[in-house]
């Protein structure tokens, strides 16, 4: 991973345009070619980001460009679509690089592994004709939760969370991503499953053709008195 302390401004162009004005921030530009800028506060959210597939190269400034202090220029370019970062280096503070290895990925509390677990054992709840093909599906960034077919063969990538956000839809969405360039299993649909869904997060998956699934924790254990429900 590399790390860049700097000053810097921004711009964002494509599925949408966004500005950042000069600041000190940090630039993170991680092994799987994703780069994200941080501000010193907001929590782990960065202020903007681009994720992969997409390339990083560095430019020299315009004449216009060096007369406002603009050191270098990095020109971050998305693979598959024309979102386009642009990042405006006026001073470097720190340059660093670190290899932090492989990832072991996150352990998932009780709670949301056992969610997993018995959505799993009882992936028909989803609709007639599901069938569970794995769990923990491995894909380049990561496992998907569960790999599962509908009732018409359909390939479906299952995301379970306890409590459903936009961090979740963006994790499934990339996961499609990848899986819908598999001609084995392409085209791909996406279910996102939590016991909370945030309208937010309803919003982003529905405007990008994911299906939500509010999951009943008790009944799928079987401890809720009467009979078994999702919803």
């Amino acid at each position: 991973m590399r790390v860049v302390i700097a000053r810097c401004a921004a711009s964002y162009s494509g599925r949408l345009s966004a500005q950042l004005t000069l600041a000190t921030r940090a630039i993170l530009v991680k092994a799987d070619g994703s780069v994200l800028i941080h501000a010193d506060g907001g929590s782990y959210k960065p202020l903007n980001w681009m994720s992969p597939p997409c390339t990083l190269r560095e430019e020299s400034p315009g004449e216009e460009a060096t007369g406002r202090g603009v050191a270098a220029v990095w020109v971050v370019q998305h693979g598959k679509a024309d979102d386009r970062l642009e990042i405006e280096i006026h001073e470097v503070i720190s340059d660093s690089e670190y290899e932090l290895g492989e990832d072991p990925g996150l352990v998932k509390d009780g709670v949301e592994t056992q969610l997993q677990a018995l959505l799993a054992e009882q992936i028909g709840v989803l609709g007639e004709g599901y069938t569970l093909v794995r769990r923990e599906h491995p894909t380049a960034i990561g496992p998907v939760d569960i790999l599962a077919r509908d009732g018409g063969g359909r390939a479906v990538a299952i995301e379970v969370k306890r409590r459903g956000e936009v961090d979740g839809v963006e994790q499934l969405t990339r996961y499609l991503d990848l899986l819908n360039r598999d001609p084995l299993l392409s085209p791909v649909e996406g279910v996102f499953a939590a016991q909370e869904i945030k309208p937010q997060a309803r919003t982003l998956a529905e405007d990008r053709g994911i299906r939500c699934v509010l999951l009943d924790y008790e009944a799928l254990r079987g401890t809720e008195v009467g009979t078994r429900r999702l919803f």
